[in-house]
C-alpha cells in the first residue's frame, strides 16, 4: 500500500490574480512545510500546467481573471488526466449559487476569507486525509472491512468518485454506484448491502426519499444510511433525520470525519 503523503512532499498550484494574496498564502504553506508551490495568476495557464504535470493539490481563488474558481474545478473533473488532483477553493463568497459547484464536485475544503494559518492547516491535513491511505479502527476479529458492501448514492460523478476514493483508503473494495436515489432503491432491492452513503439533492428521487424508501419499503429497513450533503435547509435536514438516516455529514468533507462515522456505526453494531 501507499505511504502516507507528508506536507514536505506535497506539490500545489495556487491560482491567484492578488499578488499580495498569493504571497500570503504561499507564506502559510511554507510555514506548514509545503515548499513545492507554483503560482499562477489565472486557470488558463494553470490548467495548461497541470497538463505538463500535475499537481497533487490546485488551490484556487474564486474570481479570477479569466474564470472561476468553481469553473476551473468543473474543467479539471472533466478531464481524466487531471479529475483525481485535489482541490481546495478560497474564498469570500457566500452565495450558495456559486459555492454549490464546487461543493457538489468533490472539493476537499472551501476555505472562507479572510482566514489564519490554522485554517490552513485544517484544510491541508484534510487534503492529506484524502491523498493518503489508511485504514478503519475496527476489531477484525468481529468485522472484515474488505467484506463491507458500501452504496454510494450521488448525481454528482466527481462527487462519487471523491467519496470512491476515501473508501478506498480506509480499505473499503465492495463499492456500488447510483446517479440518483431512484436508481439506489432499485439496487438496494436486488442487492445485499451494510451501508449506504447518499447525497440529499438528487433528481428522480432525492436522498430524504431514499432513506424513507429503505426504512419502510425495503427488506434491508435497518441498514446504516450516512448523507452527505450541501443542504443548508432545516427542516428539510430535520425531516431526513426524522426518516431514520444514521447520520449526517457536510459536503465537502473531512475524510476523517466520514471514517469515523463508519467507525462508530460498525463499533457500535458489532
Amino acid at each position: 500500500m501507499k505511504s502516507a503523503i507528508s506536507t514536505s512532499e506535497l506539490s500545489v498550484f495556487l491560482v491567484e490574480p492578488s499578488g499580495l494574496q498569493a504571497r500570503i498564502v504561499q507564506k502559510y504553506l511554507s510555514d506548514l512545510g509545503v515548499l513545492n508551490t507554483q503560482i499562477f495568476q489565472d486557470g488558463t495557464s494553470a490548467l495548461e500546467a497541470m497538463r505538463m504535470q500535475q499537481p497533487d493539490l490546485t488551490i484556487s481563488s474564486m474570481y479570477l481573471d479569466d474564470m472561476s474558481g468553481s469553473k476551473l474545478i468543473e474543467i479539471m473533473r472533466a478531464d481524466q488526466a487531471l479529475t483525481n488532483i485535489a482541490f481546495i477553493l478560497i474564498s469570500s463568497e457566500d452565495n450558495p449559487l456559486y459555492l454549490d459547484p464546487v461543493r457538489q464536485s468533490g472539493a476537499c475544503a472551501i476555505l472562507t476569507k479572510p482566514f489564519e494559518l490554522k485554517h490552513l492547516r485544517a484544510v491541508i491535513f484534510t487534503t492529506l486525509d484524502y491523498l493518503s491511505p489508511g485504514s478503519l479502527a475496527l476489531e477484525k476479529d468481529d468485522f472484515d472491512v474488505e467484506n463491507l458492501h458500501v452504496l454510494v448514492v450521488d448525481d454528482s460523478s466527481s462527487a462519487r468518485s471523491y467519496l470512491i476514493r476515501v473508501l478506498k483508503n480506509i480499505g473499503i473494495k465492495n463499492i456500488t454506484e447510483a446517479e440518483n436515489g431512484k436508481r439506489g432503491a432499485e439496487i438496494v432491492q436486488g442487492h445485499s448491502f451494510d451501508l449506504v452513503i447518499t447525497d440529499y439533492n438528487m433528481p428522480e428521487m432525492d436522498g430524504g426519499e431514499l432513506v424513507e424508501f429503505i426504512r419502510n419499503k425495503s427488506w434491508q429497513n435497518t441498514l446504516p444510511i450516512i448523507m452527505i450533503t450541501s443542504e443548508q435547509d432545516e427542516n428539510r435536514l430535520a425531516a431526513v433525520k426524522q426518516a431514520g438516516v444514521s447520520a449526517i455529514c457536510d459536503k465537502p468533507f473531512d475524510p476523517s470525519h466520514i471514517k469515523n462515522l463508519i467507525e462508530q456505526i460498525f463499533t457500535s453494531a458489532h
